[in-house]
């Protein structure tokens, strides 16, 4: 399945990679291997978390990328594991921990009780969190949108929609939420509702498939509304750009870090889990990127103006999206996807 930011690679069967040897403990001085999606976002975690962790062990840090769900579980069922850490999504953390995929974390070095509960299985924590929120041009209408159904009429506010191309958590619950389900009713998801009211504007959606092109989208005017991240608005924001944003129903996702398992740096990839996890850790990646922490003490070390961008600062409008439902039915869902999409 094609999901967010996924590669094509085909995972394997769960039994083979449960059954994949382990290939060594961690080597003393040997780079440690840090994969994610690049960009700034892997730039910032390199500087929060990678700078104090080879300041503090003299080990070197190594970024590779992007993130390949197939390679991951191709080198576990190869016993030859060359990456250490690395930075997924959440429905995929929890479901490569349930196949055997990853190394369970090693808690007395990592502070699980301060991290969000949230966001922690055994063999993940959350690497930051963030919320698809409708971000607007201000002045493209007569009113400012305010919430998902807004979106989804086109009378009143005519014109493109940025909407996320690929199939993970949100795509579904927006236009159910549009649709007049409330948060606490979404699960399981009703697919046929949510295609039948995303019927209703597919003609008028751009999508965006990273980032940088939502950011772009939006500023651009190509489509004066959408869903989009907090972060990438914000940043538009802080540029200038004279758009909006509304946390109405705000929908909190998070990426997670996880150690595929095998690999020969365990202890290592440990340490620096401990470093990005960490409540300073945590805080430096929010003042670099204004994503939102997954300490709980982080906030503590933040200033006012940086919490005020954060979905904490937004909670009582928003909800979590359950990447349980979604790690369970993550092949059906992306199936039904990318039908609709392609038809």
């Amino acid at each position: 399945m094609i999901t967010r930011r996924r590669s094509l690679g085909i995972l394997g069967s769960l039994a083979a990679v449960a059954a994949a040897p382990r290939t060594g403990l961690a080597q003393s001085g040997q780079p440690l291997v840090f994969v994610a999606w690049g960009g700034s976002t892997q730039e910032g975690q390199a500087k929060a978390w990678g700078d104090p962790f080879t300041a503090q062990t003299g080990i070197p840090v190594l970024l590779d990328g992007p993130t390949d769900y197939g390679k991951i579980a191709a080198m576990v069922e190869a016993g030859s594991v060359d990456w250490d850490v690395v930075d997924v999504e959440h429905d995929f953390a929890i479901y490569a921990g349930n196949a055997g995929m990853l190394e369970p974390l090693d808690w007395s070095m990592i502070n699980r009780d301060e991290l969000d509960p949230r966001f922690v299985t055994d063999y993940s924590f959350g690497s930051f969190y963030f919320s698809f929120v409708l971000g607007f041009q201000n002045g493209a209408f007569e009113e400012k949108p305010q919430t998902w159904a807004d979106m989804f009429d086109l009378e009143r506010f005519p014109g493109k929609r940025g909407y996320y191309q690929w199939s993970t958590a949100g795509v579904y619950e927006l236009a159910l939420l549009a649709d007049g389900v409330a948060p606490e009713d979404l699960y399981p998801l009703d697919v046929d509702r949510a295609l039948a009211k995303l019927d209703t504007i597919k003609s008028e959606i751009v999508w965006w498939g990273s980032g940088a092109a939502g950011q772009q989208q939006l500023a651009s005017g190509e489509t004066p509304m959408g869903m989009y991240w907090n972060t990438r608005v914000h940043v538009l924001q802080t540029e200038g750009e004279d758009v909006g944003i509304s946390w109405e129903q705000n929908m909190a996702a998070a990426d997670m870090l996880v150690v595929p398992r095998g690999t020969r740096n365990k202890e290592a990839a440990m340490q620096f889990l401990a470093i990005a996890g960490s409540a300073e850790g945590q805080a430096e990646m929010s003042r670099l990127l204004g994503l939102a922490p997954t300490n709980l003490k982080s906030l503590e070390l933040l200033d006012d103006a940086a919490r005020s961008v954060l979905p904490t600062a937004h909670a009582d409008k928003g909800f979590t999206l359950d990447n349980d439902y979604w790690a369970a039915n993550r092949d059906m869902l992306g199936a039904r996807w990318y039908e609709w999409q392609a038809g």
